[in-house]
């Protein structure tokens, strides 16, 4: 598994507090990373290898 540099939903630089990154809830092949604006809006992001949609 590679890591992340950036949040798979919007793109943005994963520099702020508050961000995350975690292996993907359906396939575990990808890692996933969510800025905290995203979080915290629930804004959907979706996983390359599997197709899996969450928020």
């Amino acid at each position: 598994m590679g890591s992340t540099e950036s949040c798979t939903s919007c793109g943005k630089g994963l520099v702020e507090e508050g961000f995350s990154i975690f292996d993907c809830p359906n396939c575990g092949e990808m890692i996933i990373g969510r800025c905290r604006n995203c979080r915290e809006h629930s804004t959907p992001y979706t996983c390359e290898k599997c197709g899996f949609t969450g928020p």
